[in-house]
């Protein structure tokens, strides 16, 4: 009885190169792009949408602030608060469009900053107004609900002020605005959007330049990673108690132990130092607003390997392996090259989403990447249950073996022990009858 093999052609062969090559170009491209809850913005364009032109300048979850007052100390002049600050952004638009205005004129162009929670995402446009504009027009501008050039929002009654409206402006014939550093206090807990918008036509082309900070009352992770925190704080935990327990056990019952032992103990080794490492980097996160490049792919790295390696136990442990089969003979070359190419498709994966975008709820860059993974998967499982199956064949095989030899050794023996018993039986007999020559009573 052989376990399965899957059939890997040359084809398949030459996705080992491949695979590493993407995984590095995937790691080049996310170190340029590392950021943590800083956005940055590298001369990006403006989308066009309805009539108007809009650009994402990202989405977090963010918790209320816990201090409301304006003074703030020089040791810790943010803790407590929540914010999204602007620094450094600038707008740079075609010269095209700037040999049109003129160089008299102060306001030649308009670019709004518009922060809103995701509950008040209807009040962007004209939807109020019964329109499909984003833009106001000179009939919506007819009854004085809206500003023509500008965007419309509909205020929220219950939250004056929101959502938030800042603009910058294009002087005379300046290719060049720069918006003036401004912190946004938050003090609702949502889930917050920022988009940067223009409704000028001649705006056409511009781009955007420079970074926005989001920062929670508790430092700078994101609302999606905050909590992570302190959960891998609790796994840390959790893995040093299970390896102290694992390692005693291991000492004490050391001369039964088997190969498959050592791999045990080399999985729970790779989490133990997974949960540490991500403690560390969320923790140096969250109190300095940047992810240290080293912490985080140590992390990502012991991450891909742990999975790889747990997966590749599995799927060893249900062929046999330590159980019915010394060794696993072909089928290790194939098994190594599919636990090769899930490491390379799970890092890949992993640097990906810590090393690029921050932006809650952005997963559409990592769909073309979560599908490799989760094929693999279901190669892993697949393999796994089919070989599973095979071996408990295998061992009920073996268990009716031992049972039909142990049944024929006791057959074997019956005939002796009748004969036996028939002996001691006679001789039971023939003691009885014996003349009482000594004279005892």
């Amino acid at each position: 009885m052989h376990c399965p093999r899957p059939r890997i052609s040359l084809a398949d062969e030459n996705m080992v190169p491949l695979g590493f090559f993407l995984g590095l170009l995937f790691l080049f491209h996310s170190l340029l792009h590392v950021g943590a809850s800083i956005h940055e913005y590298r001369n990006e364009a403006f989308a066009s949408q309805s009539n108007s032109f809009f650009f994402h300048g990202g989405s977090e979850g963010l918790y209320a602030s816990k201090v409301h007052d304006k003074a703030t100390s020089e040791d810790k002049p943010y803790n407590g608060k929540s914010f999204i600050r602007f620094e450094s952004v600038v707008f740079r638009r075609t010269k095209e469009s700037t040999a049109k205005q003129n160089d008299m004129q102060q306001k030649t162009g308009l670019v709004e900053a518009i922060i809103v929670e995701i509950k008040d995402r209807e009040r962007i446009g004209g939807s109020y107004l019964n329109s499909d504009s984003i833009c106001c027009s000179p009939e919506l501008a007819k009854d004085g609900s809206c500003t023509v050039g500008e965007v419309i929002i509909h205020k929220n009654p219950e939250n004056p002020g929101w959502p938030r409206r800042i603009q910058t402006f294009f002087n005379g014939k300046e290719e060049e605005a720069k918006m003036d550093i401004e912190t946004v206090e938050i003090n609702s807990t949502g889930m917050y959007y920022l988009y940067f918008m223009f409704c000028d036509p001649q705006l056409k082309g511009t781009l955007i330049k420079g970074r926005t900070v989001w920062r929670n009352p508790e430092g700078y992770l994101p609302g999606k990673m905050a909590p992570l925190m302190t959960f891998f704080g609790f796994m840390s935990l959790a893995y040093l108690v299970l390896g102290l327990i694992w390692f005693l056990q291991f000492v004490r019952f050391w001369k039964d132990i088997l190969q498959l032992h050592y791999h045990i103990t080399a999985v729970i080794a790779l989490g133990m130092c997974e949960m540490a490492f991500w403690y560390f980097e969320y923790a140096n996160f969250n109190s300095t607003g940047s992810r240290p490049m080293g912490i985080t792919l140590w992390a990502v790295t012991f991450t891909a390997v742990k999975k790889t390696v747990s997966r590749l136990l599995l799927l060893v442990v249900s062929m046999g392996y330590g159980v019915v089969r010394p060794t696993l003979g072909g089928i290790t070359s194939k098994v190594l090259l599919l636990g090769l190419i899930y490491f390379v498709a799970s890092e890949a994966l992993e640097l990906v989403e810590h090393l690029g975008n921050i932006n809650d709820f952005s997963g559409k860059a990592k769909l073309f990447l979560v599908l490799p993974v989760a094929l693999l998967d279901a190669c892993f499982i697949l393999w796994t249950f089919s070989s599973l199956s095979k071996t408990l064949e295998k061992l009920q095989v073996i268990n009716c073996v031992i049972y039909a030899n142990e049944r024929c050794h006791a057959l074997s023996i019956l005939p002796m022990l009748s004969h036996i018993n028939t002996c001691l039986h006679s001789s039971s007999s023939s003691s009885m009858s014996y003349p009482n020559y000594m004279g005892f009573a």
